[in-house]
């Protein structure tokens, strides 16, 4: 019997370069002969992620007077569509890359919450993913920090994205819902499956290449996913 697989996120807010973070080490791994499958949330051609596609796009109301716990059920609804495509994956085990999963609608969702009441709100939201719909833990989360004014730039350097017909969808043109959503995920990031991944470089200030980035990637995998022969290079 194969050894279960393991459940590899890349999480951040958006603007990050999650998905390009995700490809490159896509790459490595296949190079590196793993086994692997990749999934990405939310799937907007599902029946939940085609709501909260709809609710991205401002079509439920603008951003404040849509409650965050339906925005919520409609994300960890799409993520329960795809429960047993991920369990079998892992049972096989093959590696599972995935361009976000629960800890973005704990961050984006829990940063539309008053502040006083977040933690209640977080607890209900972690209750529904891991313990109602009992969706697999993550054995590593991969948290790209990047400071709110680039990553809103980033975004709008976006190529046209099919569920939205904005240039910024509803989260992402608010910087104050980003700034908030950055702020649950340094909360979340203090986790022990959790690694930080800084996206700039704290002496220039800049951008960092994307594949210096990756190379901290593999350095955070190697010995907590992967034996370090699989990790190097």
């Amino acid at each position: 019997m194969a050894a279960r697989g393991k459940l590899i996120v890349f999480e951040g807010i958006d603007g990050s370069g999650k998905r390009t973070q995700l490809e490159l080490l896509a790459k490595s791994l296949s190079k590196r002969g793993v086994a692997f499958t990749q999934v990405g949330f939310p799937r907007y051609e599902g029946f939940f992620g085609r709501l909260a596609g709809q609710f991205l796009n401002g079509e439920f109301g603008p951003l404040e007077a849509v409650d965050p716990h339906f925005s919520a059920l409609l994300y960890a609804g799409d993520r329960f569509e795809s429960k047993q495509e991920i369990e079998s994956s892992l049972a096989a085990g093959k590696a599972i890359l995935s361009d976000r999963y629960i800890g973005s609608n704990l961050a984006h969702q829990g940063a539309r919450v008053p502040e006083a009441q977040r933690g209640g709100f977080l607890e209900w939201l972690a209750r529904l993913e891991y313990g109602i719909y009992a969706l697999p833990h993550e054995d590593l989360v991969l948290y790209l920090r990047l400071p709110v004014s680039e990553a809103h730039r980033l975004i709008g350097e976006k190529e046209k994205r099919d569920y939205t017909a904005l240039r910024r969808d509803l989260q992402e043109a608010d910087t104050a819902h980003l700034e908030a959503a950055a702020k649950v995920y340094e909360g979340l990031a203090r986790q022990p499956n959790w690694t930080t991944i800084e996206c700039v470089d704290s002496a220039s200030r800049m951008l960092r290449p994307p594949d210096e980035i990756h190379k901290d990637i593999l350095a955070a995998m190697e010995g907590r996913i992967f034996s370090a022969a699989q990790a190097k290079g």
